[in-house]
């Protein structure tokens, strides 16, 4: 894919900051007899990388806003171009020495995602989207999935930990969709979760109260792929609210109707 100029600024940023976590990476196993003091360096890490992606972006479009999971906002000269980053998506699968996390990156043009960038530094996986022009994952185009059968698919999500207010709803969701699918899935990165629906290797997804920063890199990427991605609830905003369900065009319709039935 021949990227526009933003577009290869945000996969050189996301390409400095993998390499700085991956560095990091290696030294949690050793600290995770301490969870505090895994917990602190892992939070270290966050920030470091958070450093690098603001250095590399706004040193490069000056006048853009930002808006990162670790930082303040920034509204910038250009009120219609922002950053949104996340520069460690799956923070407690890094903190547990699990390889499945990732830089996240979107570029929002007057409310809407234009390129998109969700590096997996363990894995060397670089998912890129820009708008209209496709999506891939190292230089291979990526399509979602063919299946067209609920029995046959598996799905992604998020269960909320330590009570969280999603919690009865997204049980609920289980119950209803597990004895019709293959299977379900909880990795725990957000980003990385869209990016796999992107790449066809889930048929689906779907969370609540997620983050403009956790989804919105993945939101292109599903797109660009022919996926089709919506607010779980009519009327709601997809990037600011976080609640939401992405599928094939095959799928979409019945998964949609499943956890659409929980949804108060």
């Amino acid at each position: 894919m021949q990227g526009s100029a933003n577009l290869n600024i945000m996969i050189k940023a996301a390409r400095i900051a993998g390499r700085s976590l991956v560095k990091d990476f290696r030294e949690v196993e050793n600290l995770q007899v301490s969870m505090k003091g895994a917990g602190d360096f892992v939070s270290k890490a966050d920030i470091a990388a958070e450093a690098i992606l603001k250095e590399e972006l706004m040193g490069a479009r000056k006048t853009y806003g930002w808006v990162g999971e670790e930082s303040d906002p920034i509204e910038g000269e250009d009120p219609t171009r922002r950053w949104i980053v996340d520069p460690l998506d799956g923070t407690t699968n890094f903190l547990h020495g699990m390889p499945h996390w990732a830089v996240s990156i979107a570029l929002e043009h007057k409310g809407e995602i234009v390129s998109a960038v969700v590096y997996d530094p363990a894995k060397d996986e670089m998912f890129i989207a820009e708008k209209g022009e496709g999506a891939f994952m190292n230089d291979q185009r990526l399509r979602v999935s063919a299946r067209g059968k609920m029995i046959e698919s598996v799905f992604a999500t998020g269960v909320p930990f330590g009570g969280g207010k999603y919690l009865p709803a997204t049980l609920k969701d289980l119950a209803n969709l597990m004895p019709q699918c293959a299977g379900v899935r909880r990795w725990g990165a957000a980003a990385l979760d869209l990016a796999y629906v992107a790449a066809g290797r889930y048929e689906g997804y779907w969370e609540r109260g997620l983050n403009i920063w956790d989804i919105a890199g993945g939101v292109l990427l599903v797109k660009e792929a022919g996926g089709f991605i919506e607010p779980i609830r009519e009327g709601q905003n997809l990037l600011e609210d976080g609640h939401m369900i992405a599928a094939n065009p095959d799928i979409f319709p019945a998964f949609a109707k499943t956890i659409r039935n929980t949804d108060p």
